[in-house]
């Protein structure tokens, strides 16, 4: 069967590695903070000027003033610190982000990302995601594997506006992880119960066994 938002969220979580500046998207990403160790030793980073990002609060917990790039209200961790969007954008620019998740709209075999318009619809801006997918040392992208129209979102090539080239080391949905190799995709790991046949079935790009 193929993974639930929350089982894609765990997946995900195996992706961050301890003493590492995480930076979480908006969507299935920002479930990952809930997920990992309290004692991880991971620094979660959100654009709008916050390191140290901590899980979603209890209700006594709440503090208005903290929030993430989503507006969703979140925790600091012990040694946390805020400080303005143009010193967070400042620390994405200069590399110092380990690992960005990301949400996707397409992927292409040759790594490059679409997430941030679909052609013909309202676009409220691109946020920081093409920052982040130029900035991070390693990018990660979780999303359904198919469009509500049941078409593929692997791709050879995104059709898309881009949200930047040759970036994604990895995608993660909901029918299994893949990584882009330039002209196929990788498999890595498929979701219990999904064929290689419905796996190639699914998506619009060659693949490739592990």
């Amino acid at each position: 069967m193929p993974w639930t938002r929350e089982e894609l969220a765990q997946r995900a979580a195996h992706e961050v590695v301890s003493g590492t500046v995480v930076n979480l998207g908006i969507g299935i990403p920002t479930l990952v903070a809930n997920l990992l160790p309290t004692d991880a030793g991971v620094m979660i980073h959100s654009e709008n000027g916050l390191l140290g990002m901590g899980p979603y609060p209890l209700e006594s917990e709440i503090d208005p003033q903290l929030i993430n790039a989503g507006k969703q209200l979140v925790t600091a961790v012990p040694g946390g610190s805020c400080f303005d969007s143009a010193t967070s954008f400042a620390m994405i620019r200069g590399g110092h982000v380990d690992l960005a998740i990301l949400g996707g709209m397409q992927v292409g075999a040759d790594g490059s990302l679409a997430n941030w318009q679909v052609p013909g619809k309202k676009v409220t801006g691109m946020g920081g995601a093409m920052d982040l997918v130029s900035g991070a040392k390693r990018v990660v992208v979780v999303m359904s594997h198919r469009a509500r129209d049941g078409s593929p979102k692997l791709l050879p090539s995104c059709t898309f506006p881009i949200t930047g080239a040759h970036c994604v080391d990895r995608v993660i949905t909901d029918l299994g992880v893949l990584d882009p190799t330039g002209q196929s995709f990788r498999v890595v790991e498929r979701a219990p119960g999904v064929s290689e046949e419905l796996l190639q079935e699914a998506t619009g790009a060659h693949l490739i066994k592990d």
